[in-house]
């Protein structure tokens, strides 16, 4: 049964998908995090037609409108497809400057952004956060309802600290309303677009965390908390400091939170498959572009960006190799190191929905592989990978040991639901 989606419905799928959340050269640096020189190649001729027969396969079924996909390996392109429609409305197909919605995959650029900071020296990630955004300085933690319905607080049993922010163990509420901490969050509303990051953060504060910093994974505001930070620490706008010190840097000159009506023949469309039947249904134009179309205050660190496949490879790409692309040096190898170290103790047992990633700790705003595959179910991926996903079934992921990375595009919420992501992987590596 086809269905049409409201704003309102549409934004109730995100924040639901939010929490669960030709060949050429590059002349991308080999400083690389981890070397394999032994590595034998994983993009050839037979790998490069199996990805092209599994994506084809996903149109072909109608689970997708359209998708692209943009491989490098040991600095060289590798695959480049792309398959469907982007618009159906337009009749537009999906090619390689087709721009889209990568949602969380912000994230990433974010932490990127913050450790260019750390490497200056101006915070330690051991710092409380309230040494540097002080709104945070008298949060509390929900401890249930007295007898008569209000709401018992206590103090943290230690301070929220930086490293909590980009583990995502800080202990904000889920923007969710199956808890009283998620219901106080949605209605103090933080991430309203009209906000600054100082609203946001103020906002934030006023509204008690759900668990005691360090306790628990918890998928959520962290990393929009990091963008204030950046703000703060830089003495910059946080979109200004993204231009200024990554996009520009690495040429990401399509990436960004605004697109210009020049650009928005290039934008994909939005597609919401039933879960039921799974018929796909386009969003509405203005549905699709409300958060890119306007030139709203709030640039979340958590969300937002669109991009283009060379773009954001361009970032990967500086990642496998440490932190360089090119002549341009965006961090120090030791950086990216510690971003794709696990940084999750073991006391943290309860990690909500990481494990679905497969067997992965958490880095610094991205998930890193810890140990191989546990079951034939899991997501295939070599051990050191990292990497991260998008709300609309967006994926990118480094392998240092292959020296590939790996960039998929496609606008399809509810994230995932048709194992794209693992089809698309074992495509890659021949699983």
């Amino acid at each position: 049964m086809h269905y049409s989606v409201t704003t309102r419905s549409f934004f109730a799928i995100l924040a639901m998908a939010l929490v669960i959340s030709s060949c050429g050269r590059s002349d991308a640096d080999q400083d690389t995090v981890v070397t394999n020189p032994e590595a034998a190649q994983v993009i050839d001729n037979t790998a490069i037609a199996r990805i092209d027969s599994t994506l084809q396969q996903f149109v072909d079924a109608g689970d997708i409108a359209g998708i692209s996909a943009l491989i490098y390996e040991d600095g060289d392109e590798a695959y480049f497809g792309a398959f469907g429609m982007a618009d159906r409305r337009r009749d537009m197909p999906m090619n390689r400057k087709t721009i889209v919605q990568i949602y969380s995959m912000t994230k990433p650029v974010t932490g990127t952004a913050l450790m260019q900071l750390y490497e200056k020296g101006t915070f330690d990630l051991d710092d409380p956060v309230s040494k540097h955004l002080p709104e945070f300085s008298g949060i509390s933690v929900y401890a249930g309802e007295d007898a008569s319905g209000e709401p018992l607080l206590e103090e943290p049993r230690r301070e929220m600290t930086i490293r909590d922010l980009t583990r995502h163990t800080a202990g904000f509420a889920p923007n969710s309303p199956e808890t009283e901490a998620g219901r106080m969050f949605m209605d103090a509303e933080p991430m309203n677009m009209e906000n600054t990051l100082t609203d946001m953060a103020e906002q934030l504060a006023s509204v008690p965390l759900e668990y005691h910093p360090g306790e628990r994974w918890v998928y959520g505001i962290s990393v929009d908390v990091q963008a204030l930070l950046v703000e703060r620490l830089s003495g910059k706008p946080f979109a200004d400091y993204l231009d200024e010190h990554i996009l520009a840097p690495l040429g990401m000159h399509e990436t960004s939170y605004y697109l210009p009506e020049d650009d928005r023949i290039r934008f994909s469309g939005m597609y919401i498959r039933d879960t039921n039947d799974g018929t796909l249904t386009q969003q509405p134009d203005e549905d699709a572009l409300y958060l890119n179309g306007h030139r709203w205050p709030l640039k979340p660190g958590g969300y937002g960006l669109v991009s283009t496949l060379d773009d954001y490879s361009r970032f990967a790409q500086m990642l496998v190799n440490g932190g360089k692309f090119g002549e341009t040096r965006i961090l120090e190898p030791e950086t990216v190191r510690l971003m794709a170290t696990d940084q999750l103790p073991d006391s943290v047992t309860d990690r909500s929905w990481l494990p679905t990633k497969g067997n992965v700790g958490f880095g610094i705003n991205f998930a890193v592989r810890v140990g191989p595959q546990e079951s034939p179910d899991d997501n295939y991926g070599e051990v050191g990978e990292f990497f991260w996903d998008g709300a609309a079934s967006t994926l990118f992921w480094v392998d240092p040991k292959n020296k590939l990375t790996a960039v998929l595009f496609v606008q399809l919420m509810p994230y995932d639901e048709i194992g794209l992501h693992k089809s698309f992987r074992d495509a890659v590596y021949g699983r």
